[in-house]
Order: C-alpha cells, then sequence, then structure tokens
C-alpha cells in the first residue's frame, strides 16, 4: 500500500484531474490484473494500445489511471494523471511503489548482443561463492539467492522487476546481476532503478525487426551508460569498436577491459581446449573450466565487475576459476564412438561465428564439424541468410532445420536462410524442418571424433509453433538419440 502522492515523486506529469491524496493497493500496465484501489497505467504496447482498457481498468476497481492521452470524458472519483511518456512514468511509479529496493543493494545491469546471461549467471555464483546474498535476473531463470523464479523476459515489466527487486531486498540480497535489453531501455522498464554499475560486452547483429536499424540499435544500447549515475561504475570491452562509443556521454566512472589492446582490466589467452581456457589476468595465470575466446572476455568482464565492486582480486580469480557455464551455453556431451555433440543457444550470427570458430581452434586432426541450425520466427529475418552462410564457411556439413517457428512457416524460415548459401556450399548442406529428425541424421552422419553443433536453443525446453509451446530440449534429445542410434 502506497499514498499515489508519494509514488509520483519524480515522475514527470502533465496534469493531474482528481485528488492525489488516496490510497493506492496495487499498480499494473494490464487490464486483467486490476483491483480494488489499484493504479492502471495506460501503456502504448506493439500488440496493443492501453489507452482503449482504461475504461474496463474502472470498472474493475482502479482508482487512478495515468495515461499519455486523457480520455474524453473523465469519471467522477477517479485521479486521472496525465504524463508525456507512460512506460518511463510506471518504471518510476514501480520503483517509488515498492519502496526503491535498487537503491537498497548493488544492482549490476550488463548488456550487450552475446554473453549477458553467461556473465550475470556467473556473477550470481561467484558472490554466492563468496558468501554473499544475491539476486539474479537472466534469459534463463531469475534467482533469489538459490531460489529459482522462472524467466518469460531477458528483462521483466517495470512492476514485476521492481516486485523481485524488493523480494531480494527482503531476503537480505546485497547484489543482483541483471541482463538489460535493448527493448528494455527503449521500453522504459529500467526507468526508475539506480544501478551501482553497468557492463557493455559487445555489439553484432540483432533485433533490426524492432530497432530496424543497426544505429538505432546501438543508440537504445547506449541509453543504458547515458543514464547511469555518477556514482556508478561503467565496464567495457575495449577490443569492441564501439565499446568506447557506448560511454562517450556517461556520468559513470569509466572502466575497460580486453584481450588486444590497452585496458584498466587486462587479460591474454594462453591456452584454448575442449577442457578450458588458461587466461593471464593482472599477470596471474589462471585456468578455467569456461571454453573459447569468447568466454575468455565474459571472464574477464566478470573479473572486472567483480573487483569495481571491492573483491579482493586473488580470491575472485580463485573462485572464478572453478565456476561453470551458464546451462545451454557450449553444454557438450561426448557418445561411446567418442563424437562430441555442443549444444549451444548461438542465435546471431556473430555469436554462432564464435563457438564455430572456437570448435575449428579446438579440433585436432580431420574430425568432421557437423552443424544444425535454424532461426526463430517473427524475429529478424536479416540474419537468416547471414547465420546459414556462417554455418556453411565453417562446417563440413549442414543441416537447415526449425528453431522457435512461432506463427511463421518453418519452410518459409529455411528458405530465406539458403538464400546464404552459395553455389559451392550447396553440396554440403541439408534440409529437415523436423528438428528432432535434424539431430538424428546429424548423429549418423558423424563418425568417430567428430564435432556435432546444434545450435540456436541452447537452454530452452521447447518449441514455440503457431503460439504453443512443445516441450522440446536440445541437449536430451542428443542424449537420447545417441543411445537410441548406439553412437
Amino acid at each position: 500500500m502506497a499514498i499515489l502522492k508519494d509514488i509520483l515523486y519524480k515522475v514527470s506529469l502533465v496534469s493531474i484531474s482528481g485528488i492525489t491524496d488516496i490510497e493506492i493497493h496495487n499498480i499494473t500496465m494490464d487490464s486483467r490484473s486490476v483491483k480494488e484501489k489499484t493504479l492502471f497505467t495506460a501503456v502504448k504496447g506493439t500488440q496493443a494500445d492501453g489507452h482503449q482498457f482504461i475504461e474496463m481498468a474502472i470498472d474493475k476497481g482502479a482508482t487512478a489511471i495515468v495515461c499519455e492521452v486523457m480520455p474524453a470524458y473523465l469519471r467522477e472519483g477517479i485521479t486521472y494523471i496525465e504524463v508525456k511518456d507512460s512506460s518511463e512514468a510506471l518504471g518510476i511509479i514501480s520503483s517509488n511503489f515498492f519502496g526503491n529496493p535498487s537503491s537498497k543493494l548493488s544492482l549490476i545491469g550488463v548488456t550487450g548482443t552475446n554473453g549477458k546471461t553467461t556473465t550475470v549467471t556467473l556473477l550470481h555464483k561467484l558472490f554466492r561463492s563468496l558468501g554473499y546474498n544475491a539476486g539474479l535476473l537472466s534469459t534463463v531463470e531469475n534467482k533469489i539467492n538459490d531460489e529459482i523464479i522462472p524467466s518469460t523476459h531477458t528483462t521483466p515489466d517495470a512492476v514485476t522487476l521492481n516486485q523481485l527487486l524488493q523480494k531480494m531486498v527482503e531476503s537480505g540480497c546485497s547484489h543482483c546481476f541483471m541482463e538489460v535489453s535493448s527493448h528494455s531501455v527503449v521500453q522504459h522498464r529500467i526507468a526508475g532503478l539506480t544501478f551501482a554499475g553497468g557492463a557493455f560486452t559487445n555489439i553484432t547483429h540483432d533485433h533490426l525487426d524492432y530497432h530496424q536499424t543497426f544505429e538505432e540499435y546501438i543508440r537504445a544500447k547506449k541509453m543504458f551508460f547515458d543514464s547511469l549515475p555518477s556514482t556508478a561504475f561503467a565496464l567495457v570491452n575495449a577490443d569492441d569498436k564501439r565499446g568506447m562509443v557506448m560511454i562517450q556521454n556517461t556520468k559513470a566512472k569509466k572502466q575497460t577491459y580486453g584481450l588486444k589492446t590497452m585496458a584498466d582490466f587486462k587479460g591474454k589467452l594462453i591456452s584454448n581446449t575442449f577442457h578450458g581456457i588458461e587466461l593471464e589476468i593482472d599477470r596471474k595465470d589462471v585456468w578455467f573450466k569456461l571454453i573459447g575466446s569468447f568466454n575468455a572476455y565474459n571472464l574477464l568482464g566478470i573479473y572486472g565487475i567483480a573487483v569495481l565492486l571491492g573483491e579482493d582480486s586473488e580470491e575472485v580469480l580463485k573462485e572464478l576459476s572453478s565456476l561453470e557455464s551458464a546451462k545451454g551455453r557450449f553444454e557438450q556431451i561426448i557418445s561411446k564412438e567418442k563424437i562430441t555433440a555442443i549444444v549451444d543457444y548461438a542465435h546471431t550470427p556473430d555469436a554462432l561465428k564464435n563457438v564455430l570458430e572456437t570448435i575449428q581452434d579446438l579440433r585436432q586432426g580431420n574430425e568432421q564439424i557437423i552443424t544444425v541450425v535454424g532461426c526463430g520466427g517473427n524475429r529478424d529475418a536479416t540474419k537468416r541468410p547471414v547465420m546459414a552462410d556462417i554455418a556453411c564457411k565453417l562446417s563440413n556439413k549442414v543441416i537447415l532445420t526449425s528453431d522457435n517457428p512461432r506463427n511463421e512457416d518453418p519452410m518459409d524460415i529455411i528458405a530465406q536462410m539458403q538464400k546464404g548459401v552459395s553455389l559451392t556450399d550447396q553440396r554440403k548442406t541439408m534440409v529437415i524442418p523436423d528438428r528432432k529428425e535434424a539431430i538424428k541424421t546429424a548423429i549418423m552422419l558423424a563418425g568417430g571424433n567428430d564435432i556435432l553443433l546444434v545450435a540456436g536453443k541452447g537452454h530452452e525446453n521447447y518449441q514455440e509453433i503457431k503460439g504453443v509451446k512443445h516441450p522440446f530440449d536440445d541437449k536430451e534429445t542428443v542424449k537420447e538419440l545417441f543411445q537410441l542410434l548406439g553412437k
């Protein structure tokens, strides 16, 4: 419960009609969850405009309405708050309503195209192993200490986000590590939050279905750093050519990490094997269980964040060296015939390239690399031919299949992927839309010591088709087929 005038603190108001000295017991942007004494915020979304549901919200018990456009008819006894941007207002109102929980712990936001999940997941594991109570907000799952709360978006809506942060504070969490997506920045889902630090991993081709241009995508990421306070730190990957762009206008303390260029946190990749990587960090050689040069960057970024949060560098390296990667990130299954299957979430051109280049680096001799890959429906279509081209260039055989087609026809998606397959690469490319059959065929084609990459879904345990999520787990499917085929 809160008083309306108190939760409007710092909201950019245009006008108010009605009294603000009233109790609010609930806040929402979803008219279906309205109950007595609710503040309903009408948000213009991609699917629907919340302004159309104002009357329904009032009928269900809403006593205050936040909107960008005042209704033609104002009902008696209802307080109407006109704002310039409803999404931004909802973020600030949510933060106020739940007692500004983000200011009561060290909230670290991690943004970038690839590496966000691995970074925040390992940060959470690291700080738990260092003895802290800590929260996690990620694509895979949300956590309060070791309690798992299912995740539906990379960044939850503002109300859910602040509710989770409040629960973390109540559970004694001193830190929270959070993925910050470009969508959440543009949609102001993180408005009103107080960040102790922000980190940037890299930026490559993704989400152009939403942002339209790569420049807009970059701008969305940069907005996060522009909003950081002077009390926070901004840590960026100096080896990414847009790393320094991210922190041009930030008020936060600027810090960098890198393997190739001069940086505040400098690393050097010494060895890279299927069992792990050896890195030199701050003149100390450390062995890590993670695999691939892309994970060298993740580990270096994690190290930098931990040190900037005041942790002892040697203790951080010791604990980091014992941690394993996030679920669905370069997970290996080895069959009795010594076929190595790798399940990875790689669903962008850069992520797929990173994983396949890592496999190329790790192969010992003439092992075949067989890649099973698809692209998600109702998402950025421009990356489809690019991903097929990368798969063909870095694999001996490629099977194009279905990922999460959502509301698209899987064959339409595959046809767009095929446009990226050159004439010379067509002979090593197959099309099998049924994902299980595609994986089965790949295993049948594989001989001893060959390497099979199943890319695109990683940790996901479903396949979304026409609005329905059907149970499907790449890792479990590989295990089952290894056994079934006697491989």
